[in-house]
């Protein structure tokens, strides 16, 4: 599967973050029978504090579409679908969405789509395309 154009950054943004790349990509297995999903990275980070390891699973988005709608009605079917498989297959592991920090304010913020978001439990991390740094995560 093609890289979003924003994989590397997020990658970077990550890793100055503290995280570590542990998968890229990050294999799903349905079934023995199927095509994995390829989720754009998977990535851990030692917490100290809590003398443990926090796993995640990041699908970096774009949305440079012709319609910021349909990219984001792709993203939340793709998001369910890896979160199903995530729950059943890695379930220590958390989703997030990767999107810019643009595409968080112009479109995400929308109350509308703010309330999807929370109501589905879409995780979310805001990165600054330009500096190549996370500036949010929202975990639901």
């Amino acid at each position: 599967m093609a890289k979003d154009i924003y994989h590397q950054i997020v990658k970077e943004a990550l890793e100055k973050d503290d995280w570590l790349i542990t998968h890229d990509p990050y294999l799903l297995n349905r079934s023995t029978k199927s095509k994995p999903y390829e989720i754009d990275l998977g990535a851990e980070k030692i917490l100290i504090a809590e003398r443990g390891v926090e796993h995640i699973a990041v699908e970096i988005k774009s949305f440079l579409g012709s319609s910021v709608t349909y990219d984001f009605h792709a993203a939340f079917g793709q998001y369910g679908i890896y979160r199903y498989f995530l729950e059943n297959k890695d379930p220590e592991r958390k989703l997030f969405l990767a999107v810019t920090e643009e595409i968080y304010q112009s479109f995400f913020k929308d109350i509308d789509i703010e309330n999807l978001c929370i109501h589905f439990n879409i995780n979310l991390i805001i990165f600054d395309s330009e500096h190549k740094n996370i500036t949010q995560w929202i975990e639901r």
